[in-house]
């Protein structure tokens, strides 16, 4: 069983991944995933480095990450060349890493997706989970994480697919909008249960 782990942005979901990790479940993490396969060597850092040019390379012939965010920002068409490389990367080593696990006899896998939706990954997973917590407390998250105003807040907020509508979507609904105590807690329960189903 693979399942897929989503959240919002101050949901809570890196949280939740600590959780299950913590009860020895092996997580895949695409945020971790996108930074190794774009690491010299490998064939995504090649294909950058062919499209945009050696002048996006720190010293140590790592990719610049900043400047490269730089040229993609104010340009789609750079932005989907690069999208267009990392993204199947990305997805292939996923999966390369999901079956790995499966194979070595383990019966749950997750996938932590921050973009499971907006990028349509659902074909990956059996079964998708939503950290969930209501926009306000989202944005008082925020705020108070990064040290953020209210309005640089809600400006990252609204870039994202609004939560409500990942909700609609999601196959499971992980609710945090109280403590921590009271997350581990659900979630304990829902890896339990996720364990037990035939």
């Amino acid at each position: 069983m693979i399942i897929g782990l989503t959240g919002g942005i101050a949901t809570g979901k890196s949280t939740v991944s600590q959780i299950v990790r913590n009860q020895g479940i092996p997580i895949v993490d695409a945020d971790i995933i996108s930074r190794e396969v774009v690491m010299p060597g490998k064939e995504a850092y090649e294909k950058i480095v062919s499209s945009f040019g050696a002048g996006i390379l720190h010293e140590d012939e790592t990719i610049n990450r900043a400047q490269l965010g730089e040229i993609i920002f104010n340009d789609a068409e750079k932005r989907s060349v690069l999208n267009n490389i990392v993204h199947p990367a990305v997805r292939k080593e996923m999966r390369l890493q999901a079956d790995s696990y499966l194979k070595s006899g383990e019966s749950l896998v997750i996938m932590d997706i921050p973009l499971l939706f907006e990028s349509k990954l659902t074909h990956m997973v059996n079964r998708t989970w939503l950290v969930y917590a209501k926009p306000e407390i989202q944005l008082e998250r925020l705020m108070l994480r990064d040290d953020f105003t209210e309005q640089q807040a809600l400006s990252r907020i609204q870039s994202q697919m609004p939560i409500d509508e990942k909700k609609k979507l999601a196959d499971i609904v992980i609710e945090n909008n109280g403590s921590l105590t009271e997350l581990e807690s659900r979630v304990l329960q829902l890896l339990n249960d996720t364990k037990n189903r035939p």
